[in-house]
């Protein structure tokens, strides 16, 4: 069990903290949450003692071991495997030893802990943990150093999961995955065995691979039983109490403060007048709920071309002559599509970004593209290549010469940079502001062609949110390419999976494809034959009235059984449960929780099993 009691934190004079407390149960899987700059990292730093407390304390049972990825991970001549293999200290120490112990006693000591930490299966899961993160059997051989930094965060996440420590933070991990690591690592930390906390803004992973949310805000932690969505819930309906009561309070006090505004120079009211002041000058305020900041983003509108925009027959694209990334490529994009890339790193979702943003040619079949066309284009290394001593309205100035610059600021507001963010040096900006300014940039000439990979990395809940919005409302064609799962389903409706040299439409859902990746592939045999599908017998009447009572009943069961979820969050979210004399109690309340969970997840699969039932027998 994680304790964090009344910690204080200031940082030059600006308190973070103040009288925090929170308890994550052993065990549980939370997401660290709360607006940038809010203070999520400096927990993590405080918790893992790298930072001493203004005052408060944080306790873990005692040779608790706590983990987490290295901001930078060295470049070695050491494998990937091995690297992985070292992350766990004691594997790797006991191993040292027993190659020089001589010890009889001592040996079989070692042998004995070797055997309980299951040392001997140790490469097997150190590979698996590296295939689930993108990397082939046999890359997992080759040294760190032909590995980029990107790739090298992933060897890194790789050590720290297979090391399996008490206490697992984990900043951001999905920043630098695809959205086929992102899934892989959502199902490891769901059934990972100790407790973690994870700073992420991804809503996908905080639904599927937690079960508490603990909230940041105004200095305070305040933990929730649930996934993301229930917490988001909880917190609107907070919100909205806390709003009626501030507002109720506010109405009074203006009715105060008009009779003394009305009758304090009246003698006969002067003294009920000066009541009232006083009145209002003792009066709590109740603070109204701070509206989330306007996490705007205006695209500008693009004219109207006539369709396709682009039209692509028998191409290929590749980086030389004779060795094409992508061939057989028949590809049409009109204005209106919103396009989502699916594939492995390595397949080609790049080399055909590059291809339709005319960053390569092609070097076979044709391609036909609007007059007037204009491409839009934004990758995560863009935010990298910005000026740092630089501000964003100087990069702007250099973008557009010659505009006013009361027209460049107001371009700037339409991306939710202020004019404190216009002024400040990009250096000195945050992740989210940076993306901001790159994605303003990219999209300056109003583009018919909007082509963006990765582009909610840093951005926060909130301006994720906005940017679904604004793609939503965008006029042009949209491709993307994300790990975020949930950015995918709501703005793409086209889906292309780029695999085996070549790009085609992928006419299954996201979930599909989701649930695909998670499932490993059963081998073939060459002389194997593919089995004919029997027709399926058209079902009477009388089954789809039967089938239809069955949905209807399970969407029952499943209402039952989110009430009693709802329930039992809402009594673990109460802090008089934690204290030491109610251990007991709170055991068996966690214990009722997951029974309940384990109930939903039951229900959830049979209500998905009797809705697949009826609308095959309906088609």
């Amino acid at each position: 069990m994680l304790r964090i009691s009344e910690i204080n934190y200031s940082v030059e004079g600006r308190p973070l903290f103040e009288e925090a407390s929170a308890v994550i149960p052993e065990g549980h899987k939370v997401g660290l949450v709360g607006r940038n700059g809010a203070g999520k990292t400096t927990l993590f730093r405080i918790i893992r003692g790298e930072l001493g407390l203004d005052a408060g304390a944080i306790s873990l049972p005692s040779r608790a071991k706590i983990g987490g990825v290295a901001q930078e991970v060295p470049s070695s001549e050491t494998s990937l495997l091995d690297t992985v293999l070292e992350a766990d200290t004691e594997r790797a120490a006991l191993m040292a030893e027993a190659d020089t112990a001589t010890d009889p006693a001592r040996i079989a000591d070692i042998q004995s802990r070797l055997a309980d930490i299951d040392a001997w299966s140790a490469e097997g899961r150190a590979s698996s943990i590296l295939k689930g993160l993108g990397f082939e059997v046999e890359e997992q051989q080759m040294p760190c150093s032909a590995f980029s930094g990107g790739w090298r965060m992933r060897v890194a996440l790789a050590g720290v999961l297979f090391a399996q420590p008490d206490l697992l933070l984990l900043d951001e991990p999905t920043n630098y995955l695809d959205l086929e690591g992102s899934i892989w690592l959502e199902q490891y930390l769901a059934k990972y065995p100790h407790t973690v906390i994870i700073i992420s803004h991804d809503r996908g992973l905080l639904n599927r691979a937690v079960n508490g949310i603990l909230h940041l805000e105004e200095r305070k932690l305040t933990f929730y039983q649930g996934p993301y969505d229930q917490f988001a819930r909880q917190r609107a309906e907070q919100r909205a109490v806390q709003a009626a009561m501030a507002k109720k309070q506010q109405a009074r006090r203006d009715h105060m403060q008009a009779f003394v505004d009305r009758f304090k120079a009246k003698a006969s009211k002067a003294k009920q007048a000066q009541s009232r002041l006083k009145m209002i000058e003792k009066m709590d305020m109740i603070a109204s709920p701070e509206q989330a900041a306007k996490r705007v983003f205006t695209f500008p509108e693009p004219e109207e071309l006539s369709p396709p925009i682009i039209h692509i027959e028998g191409g290929s694209v590749g980086y030389t002559d004779d060795t094409p990334v992508l061939s057989r490529l028949n590809l049409r994009i009109d204005q209106d599509d919103r396009i989502a890339l699916l594939g492995k790193n390595g397949q080609g979702k790049s080399t055909l970004s590059k291809l339709l943003s005319d960053r390569l040619i092609l070097m076979g079949g044709k391609a036909i593209k609007a007059n007037k066309l204009r491409i839009g284009f934004f990758a995560q290394h863009q935010v990298d290549e910005l000026h740092v001593n630089e501000t964003p309205l100087q990069h702007m100035i250099s973008a557009r010469p010659g505009v006013l610059h009361s027209k460049l600021r107001a371009q700037m507001a339409g991306f939710g940079l202020g004019p404190d963010q216009a002024e400040t040096e990009v250096g000195r900006l945050s992740g989210g502001q940076k993306a901001r300014l790159s994605l303003l940039l990219a999209t300056l000439d109003a583009p018919h062609l909007l082509i963006l990979d990765e582009p909610t990395n840093h951005l926060d809940i909130e301006s994720r949110e906005a940017l679904v919005e604004a793609l939503t409302q965008y006029s042009g064609a949209v491709i993307l390419v994300s790990h975020d799962m949930h950015l995918l389903s709501m703005v793409a409706d086209r889906l292309w999976l780029v695999s085996n040299g070549t790009v085609v439409p992928y006419e299954d859902d996201l979930e599909t494809y989701r649930k695909m990746l998670l499932t490993p592939a059963k081998p073939v045999s060459k002389n194997q034959k593919p089995k004919e599908q029997p027709k399926e017998k058209r079902a009477s009447r009388d089954e789809i009235l039967a089938l239809r009572a069955e949905v209807r009943k399970s969407e029952a069961r499943l209402e039952k059984i989110n009430e009693m979820r709802d329930k039992l969050a809402k009594k673990l979210a109460d802090p008089a449960l934690y204290e030491d004399t109610k251990v007991g109690e709170l055991e068996v309340w966690n214990k009722k929780y997951a029974e309940v969970m384990n109930a939903l997840e039951r229900a959830e699969t049979l209500w998905m099993q009797a809705q697949e039932k009826l609308e095959r027998a309906s088609a």
